[in-house]
């Protein structure tokens, strides 16, 4: 057992992170490749990825928050960032000041941009954001001519890239995904009409890497994809990627638990006979969701059991039945033990939530081993 301050962690396997991210290049290549490492890097760990990512020479990384690009350079990364959430006006400074790359999201946005890098007398690099069909931020495909244009004249503004975001990428039906890249490709004929540069064309995410190669333009943008876990169950898996996380503990109490008596808060499981059970230290303080209760399972010395009661802020109860276990042995809640494994996708069947949400709400506190 590792001597490390806490028997529940997540490791992380970096030569399959590498060879992801080598399947990706290669099969998206001539495309550019940024990997995204927003929430901590799908649980991964920011900095540590974004050091590897630096050392196998990716093009671009991409977050979702000012705070972790302003964390990824006080760590030494010096690759270009771009920070794809939205912003407040009174942030732009602090993304000069870090040489962040911008999201510019309307006209109002930009401008406020291109008089703050004037302030400062410097150049801000931003990416125009286009909606083409998500709702959430960017300037709407249909009004998009006016923002492009008013982007032309921003002298303090270098446009580095254009972009939008699929909604449905990851679907059997690509028929939304489809004209989302018509309308996005229809916004982009304004460069052409006007003899003005292209800027970097950017739009497919890890569905579009899987299912829409004509979608690849100019940089691609893997991010789930990049931790070895499909985005969903209907896409195709046009790429073998493998998990780099596995999360495990450790067994840290042994009972026997008579007929009858409740486990767990609220009394919600009484067994009907005798059984074995051992306590694991991890809970939904840890992201262990409470959502999994009487449905999650673990592996401990390579066999299934089921986790029972509720389950609690820090601890599990695991019923071992008739089995024996003891205060040390590994318990791996997502990973393999021998031939047996349990996924972040069960878990996020078992949790009723995607395998998203279960990566990214892997709380800090749990350490990250790096192998």
């Amino acid at each position: 057992m590792d001597e490390i301050v806490r028997p529940t962690r997540v490791e992380v396997d970096l030569k399959q992170l590498t060879e992801n991210f080598r399947l990706i290049k290669e099969q998206t290549s001539p495309s550019k490749v940024m990997a995204v490492l927003k929430a901590n890097a799908y649980g991964n760990g920011l900095v540590r990825v974004a050091e590897l990512m630096q050392e196998l020479n990716a093009d671009y990384l991409g977050v979702a928050v000012l705070e972790e690009g302003i964390l990824l350079r006080q760590s030494g990364i010096n690759l270009p960032i771009l920070v794809m959430g939205g912003m407040l006006g009174n942030q732009i400074p602090i993304f000069l000041k870090y040489d962040l790359t911008m999201t510019a999201s309307s006209i109002e946005k930009l401008n406020q941009i291109d008089a703050a890098a004037d302030q400062m007398k410097v150049k801000a690099t931003v990416h125009l954001k286009i909606d083409t069909g998500m709702e959430r931020i960017g300037v709407h495909y249909y009004n998009a001519e006016k923002f492009l244009e008013a982007s032309v004249k921003c002298k303090n503004v270098n446009v580095e890239g254009v972009y939008s975001h699929f909604a449905s990428s990851d679907s059997s039906d690509l028929s939304y995904a489809n004209l989302q890249l018509e309308r996005f490709l229809e916004v982009l004929n304004f460069y052409t009409k006007n003899s003005i540069e292209t800027p970097i064309r950017h739009i497919s995410n890890s569905g579009g890497i899987l299912q829409m190669p004509e979608a690849n333009l100019d940089l691609v943008r893997p991010g789930i994809l990049l931790y070895g876990v499909y985005p969903s169950n209907d896409v195709k898996r046009t790429l073998v990627v493998k998990p780099t996380l596995s999360w495990k503990s450790h067994v840290v109490y042994f009972k026997a638990i008579k007929p009858g008596h409740p486990v767990s808060y609220n009394s919600t499981y009484k067994p009907d006979e005798l059984i074995r059970a051992v306590t694991v230290p991890v809970g939904y303080g840890d992201g262990y969701f409470r959502s999994m209760t009487h449905k999650a399972e673990v592996l401990i010395r390579g066999k299934r059991y089921p986790v029972i009661g509720a389950i609690t802020m820090d601890q599990i109860v695991v019923n071992i039945g008739k089995d024996s276990s003891f205060n040390g042995d590994e318990v791996i809640l997502i990973g393999s033990d021998g031939v047996n494994s349990i996924t972040c996708e069960e878990l996020a069947n078992w949790a009723g939530t995607i395998p998203y949400e279960i990566l990214t709400n892997i709380n800090t506190r749990v350490p990250r081993i790096y192998r």
